[in-house]
Parts: C-alpha cells; sequence; structure tokens
C-alpha cells in the first residue's frame, strides 16, 4: 500500500521534559493505526505535532512525501482530526457548523455533502438545533461530520468515543470504519478502550513515556507477549518496561 506518512526520529520536549523521545513510524493509505498507552504518554502531543499544532523539537514528520513544516498548507488541506474533547462553535446550528468549516476548506458544492454527511451521521433532523443543545454523541458525530467534510485522505481521532454510551459507542465505531472502507482512508486512532483498538486497528502502537514499546497487528502482539488479547499485551509490556 502507499505511504501516505512517515515519521521519523521525533522528539519533543517541554520545558526541559522529554515527552515524545525518538518516535518514528509509517502509515500507509487504507490503514487502521491504533494508538495506545497510559496517560501522559504522549499520544496527545504526537497528534498535535502531527496537525502542525506543536513544532517537534527534532525529528521529521512527512505526509505524501512532503515535509510538515515547508508545505503545512497544502498537506493540512488534505488532513482532518475530530476529538471528543474539542468543541464546535455553540452559537451556530449544525448545518452552520458544517457549511463554515466546508468554506474554510474551500469544499465545493458543499450544501449536497453537509446534507450527506449528516443523513450518514444520523444528525438530518437535528441540522436546524444550535449546537449548545446536542448531546455528547451527538456532539461527537457532528465533530466526525466536520473531520469529514473536505473528504480527508487521513483522518486523526483522538478518543472519539470516551464519554459515550455504549450503544452510542458503537454506532460511532461501525460509522469510521464503513467510511474507512468506501473511501479508503487512513486513519490514527488514539484509545483508552482496547476493545475497540482490538476490533478496528489493522496495527497498533502502544506508547509508554514517549517512546515506543510494541508495534505490530494486535494479534502479532498477543503472540509475542504470549496473550489472548490487547488488553493483557498492554500491561505485560508496560510490566516489562517497568522491571528494565
Amino acid at each position: 500500500m502507499e505511504e501516505v506518512l512517515r515519521v521519523r526520529d521525533l522528539v519533543k520536549e517541554f520545558e526541559g521534559k522529554r515527552v515524545l523521545s525518538g518516535i518514528s513510524f509509517i502509515l500507509r493509505r487504507g490503514e487502521f493505526l491504533g494508538i495506545i498507552g497510559p496517560n501522559g504518554a504522549g499520544k496527545t502531543t504526537l497528534l498535535n505535532c502531527l496537525l502542525g499544532l506543536v513544532t517537534p523539537s527534532q525529528g521529521e514528520i512527512r505526509f505524501f512525501g512532503l515535509d510538515l513544516t515547508t508545505h503545512r498548507t497544502e498537506i493540512l488541506a488534505r488532513l482532518n482530526f475530530a476529538s471528543n474533547y474539542v468543541g464546535l462553535p455553540l452559537s451556530l446550528t449544525v448545518m452552520e457548523n458544517l457549511l463554515v468549516y466546508g468554506l474554510l476548506y474551500g469544499v465545493r458544492n458543499i450544501k449536497p455533502r453537509a446534507e450527506r454527511l449528516l443523513r450518514l451521521l444520523g444528525l438530518w433532523e437535528m441540522r436546524q438545533e444550535k449546537t449548545r443543545h446536542l448531546s455528547s454523541g451527538q456532539m461527537m458525530r457532528l465533530c466526525l461530520a466536520k473531520a469529514l467534510i473536505n473528504d480527508p485522505e487521513i483522518l486523526l481521532l483522538d478518543e472519539p468515543t470516551a464519554g459515550l454510551d455504549p450503544e452510542m459507542a458503537e454506532r460511532v465505531r461501525r460509522l469510521i470504519k464503513e467510511y474507512q472502507k468506501e473511501r479508503g482512508l487512513a486513519i490514527i486512532f488514539t484509545s483508552h478502550n482496547l476493545y475497540e483498538m482490538e476490533d478496528l486497528s489493522d496495527r497498533v502502537i502502544l506508547l509508554h513515556e514517549g517512546r515506543i514499546l510494541a508495534e505490530g497487528p494486535p494479534e502479532v502482539l498477543c503472540r509475542r507477549f504470549g496473550a489472548e488479547d490487547l488488553e493483557e499485551v498492554f500491561f505485560r509490556a508496560l510490566a516489562e518496561a517497568e522491571d528494565a
């Protein structure tokens, strides 16, 4: 598969504290890459570096063969991002939010595309509602619609099912997976839910204290650590790291 992202020797320090230490990996078109790790492992900092929101102290990030530092605008036009922790303007309606973001991304024929996404994500009946009136599940689906408005080639998702009830979380997972298959979308996905990571991911990276402890398909990691599932892999890998 075509390589769409390469991260090499990425380091980030804040006030002398190293948060990311020599992170290297690649992402291929159509691949679902899960990133797991305890709180403080560096997951959000890594995503912020990939989005150009945080400047790495060292290392290289290349999307589509282009360096992020010199081709940021061109690259970001081909990406998008959604998080359960980042809201949208609450005074706008559901439809207005999509139209505004569509205009920011220069999307052509924005109204038909916004309508299609709202129908796909089960929000069409809510299109005239102010965003402040949405439930957490509805807000996450709107964030996903926003993240898909420019038909991105790479989607970054930061804990998109955090705080959702099990039924809504499963619905969001299903929608993400179906859209990925339909569009050949490359996805980087962070979550503390190891069940969904095992279910969704083609490959998983386990971060701990800013370093990659383990990387590979879930079934390969299970064999490597003699584990029955990804949750057991998680705890065994962390235990080995602490004993080293």
